[in-house]
């Protein structure tokens, strides 16, 4: 496991020991949607919907349409999303792995850094056991073009 890695899954684990499991001190988590009820705000300019999960994932399946591609493995993950947000921490983002379990993590991460309104799409882009995902329920993706 590259060192990135092992530094976010340790600053996740200190997170959620210093603040009890919550995104912030007196913070509530941010909600988790299902894929249609993002892919609406999405369309409606009322979110930034950010795909998560790692290059090799993108090329396999494509990118959900209108999503940035920021791979939470990114050493400057919370720096790259503040960019992405127009430096806006209260920014609604919606967060979107493979099937949930990244940005459960990532959401808390995120909420520690100062991000206040995270949401999670946690049925994913391959679907569980709380929805079929993204790609099972015919919502648009496009080919990943990047590095």
């Amino acid at each position: 496991m590259p060192l990135s890695r092992h530094l976010f899954a340790f600053l996740v684990l200190i997170g959620l020991l210093a603040t009890g499991g919550r995104a912030g001190a007196g913070e509530v988590l941010p909600p988790i949607l299902s894929a249609p009820e993002v892919r609406q705000m999405q369309l409606e300019g009322r979110i930034l919907l950010v795909d998560i999960r790692s290059p090799r994932e993108w090329r396999k399946t494509g990118v959900a349409e209108g999503a940035l591609a920021v791979t939470v493995h990114r050493r400057d993950f919370a720096g790259a999303l503040l960019v992405a947000a127009g430096g806006d921490y209260a920014r609604p983002i919606a967060i979107i792995c493979a099937t949930g379990g990244r940005t459960a993590l990532a959401r808390r991460y995120l909420g520690l850094m100062g991000f206040s309104a995270v949401v999670d799409v946690s049925e994913g882009m391959l679907g569980n056991s709380r929805g079929p995902g993204w790609i099972r329920r015919g919502l648009p993706v496009v080919a990943y073009r990047g590095e």
